[in-house]
């Protein structure tokens, strides 16, 4: 496990750990690493909602999927990241999304219960984790909001504008690179992708942005 100790330090769910303590931490929770190769499977929809994944290397996608079959991309998740947490923590019964790897990944799973229930070694991080994984689910329905605040935007136009400037504000720079395709941008978006297109398109001759493929500029 110490060859993952350098993304484990930047987990939320470690602040305040030291470094003698997250070895016997990790075999206390019965941690395990697993490798998916892209478009594979981490966590399905409709499995109990027990364990916490942690990204350890590539990303992943959290995403919802219709009755129509229709995709929303509720989140990306890199090195570092934890997904389902929420579900774990809320013991629910079956997930509502799925974790499907973005690229080739690996990510740690740490069953939720061995967190928030002391083991019978009374070990003393288990608090400190708990206060960290409270802190991240807070976090975490911030930045939910700000994607209803972006979706929930009348037109297109208004969405893709409204991310786009989120996401200047969140590297500090007119010119990023953002994590998704044209697709997956319009998943996010949930909005058609020939719509968006058309947008994008309409936006770049008013000189209002620039972009090339994932890389955009606002102008």
């Amino acid at each position: 496990m110490k060859k993952y100790f350098d993304v484990l330090r930047k987990c939320k769910l470690f602040d305040g750990i030291e470094d003698g303590d997250l070895n016997k931490m990790l075999t206390c929770l019965g941690a395990k690493v697993e490798h998916f190769d892209k478009k594979y499977t981490v966590f399905s929809e409709g499995s109990p909602a027990k364990h916490i994944g942690i990204v350890l290397s590539g990303s992943v996608q959290v995403i919802q999927i219709d009755y129509y079959g229709n995709r929303n991309i509720l989140m990306e998740a890199e090195p570092s990241d934890m997904v389902a947490e929420a579900f774990a923590c809320a013991e629910t019964e079956a997930l509502p999304v799925a974790v499907v790897a973005n690229e080739p990944c690996e990510v740690m799973f740490i069953n939720c219960g061995h967190i928030l229930h002391t083991c019978s070694n009374n070990c003393g991080f288990h608090q400190q984790m708990i206060f960290n994984l409270m802190k991240n689910l807070a976090v975490k329905t911030i930045e939910f909001h700000k994607k209803l605040e972006i979706t929930s935007k009348r037109s297109t136009r208004e969405k893709l504008l409204a991310y786009l400037s989120m996401y200047a504000k969140k590297t500090g720079k007119k010119r990023f690179r953002i994590p998704f395709d044209r697709q997956e941008l319009a998943d996010y978006l949930e909005v058609d992708r020939s719509g968006l297109s058309a947008e994008i398109s309409k936006m770049k001759k008013e000189e209002i942005i620039d972009c090339n493929k994932n890389l955009f500029v606002l102008m």
